[in-house]
């Protein structure tokens, strides 16, 4: 079962919950009722034998003129209860079930199709299980900004940061545009504070939004993940287990930092297994480092970086450390 699979389970059971739960509320509240003012049970009795009268009625003469009788005789009825419940304190629609969505009524589907907000309670649990529920509220598309970027060329490349910067925002935001149909991958290399991070994180909001699973591990969390499974399996959390599943069928993998975690051969291994079963099941992996090309071949394998190289679009970042440049704006 993939993730998506077991989002959608994991959401209706709790659409179940939240009806058994506004039942049981309603049930409260209307035995509250009938306790402090016992003539709206009694209203309610004869409501129930309006219905039962109604029926019978028709059934031995389906033509005959009792359905406006009925219907008259029941709007009373329900305008004398709300009367009652409103003068004693209460508001008219106090014993009626009280949903969250009013849409839906709490089903999540309207005329069989998911409602707006089943498909919302699918993209919070995605974020939940994101790793990144709170930082993008902060660090998304809107609050990015190319004006931390110096539109002077660089030497090397003729290219100023700020260019360079746009280019890749368009690559970022054309991966997303085309998520539906073209599973791309993106290496994202370059100093600290340069952004990388900062436009994974945007990546990831937008393609959460757009009701895609997002995982989101530093290389550090990922390798102290494959650690676990490998030496600890038996005393690892049934979340840290999820987490390991999901590896390798979320819609959009983000390996954020690689280079900063500590390695040993099958962990290596591990981080190979990842890269490849993604490649091949043909989903996303972004991968962001502060190590050049060189370092890469000499700390991993050559399968993985050969691996890379062919199914990675690579995106070099340069510039000034926007970090550095923020504090010295703030405080100039």
């Amino acid at each position: 079962m993939n993730n998506k699979e077991l989002h959608y389970k994991r959401l209706l059971r709790e659409y179940d919950l939240k009806r058994s739960k506004a039942y049981q509320e309603q049930m409260n509240r209307q035995n509250e009722i009938y306790d402090k003012i016992p003539r709206i049970k009694a209203i309610d009795n004869e409501l129930s034998q309006t219905g039962i009268k109604l029926v019978r009625s028709m059934m031995t003469s389906p033509q005959g003129g009792s359905l406006e009788s009925f219907r008259n005789q029941s709007d009373e009825l329900i305008r004398t209860k709300k009367m009652l419940l409103v003068e004693n304190g209460y508001s008219p629609d106090y014993l009626e079930n009280q949903y969250d969505c009013n849409l839906c009524k709490d089903t999540g589907f309207i005329d069989a199709k998911p409602c707006s907000c089943f498909k919302q309670g699918l993209i919070n649990i995605a974020y939940e299980q994101s790793n990144l529920k709170h930082i993008l509220n902060k660090e998304n598309f809107n609050s990015f900004s190319l004006k931390y970027y110096s539109q002077k060329a660089d030497v090397k490349t003729g290219l100023s940061p700020y260019d360079n910067m746009l280019k890749i925002k368009q690559i970022c935001v054309g991966l997303i545009e085309k998520f539906d149909i073209e599973k791309e991958n993106l290496l994202l290399t370059g100093q600290t504070g340069l952004g990388k991070t900062f436009l994974c994180n945007c990546i990831a909001k937008e393609l959460l939004d757009r009701g895609y699973t997002v995982l989101y591990f530093t290389a550090p969390q990922l390798f102290k993940l494959f650690e676990e499974s490998r030496f600890h399996r038996e005393d690892m959390q049934d979340e840290s287990k999820d987490l390991l599943s999901t590896l390798f069928n979320v819609d959009l993998l983000i390996i954020d930092d690689l280079g900063t975690e500590s390695i040993s051969t099958v962990t290596i291994s591990d981080l190979f297994n990842v890269i490849n079963s993604r490649y091949l099941n043909q989903t996303s992996t972004i991968i962001s480092t502060n190590l050049p090309f060189g370092q890469m071949q000499e700390r991993y394998s050559e399968r993985i970086v050969s691996r890379i190289i062919g199914h990675y679009t690579l995106l070099k970042f340069f510039g000034e450390d926007i970090r550095k440049l923020k504090k010295y704006m703030q405080f100039s």
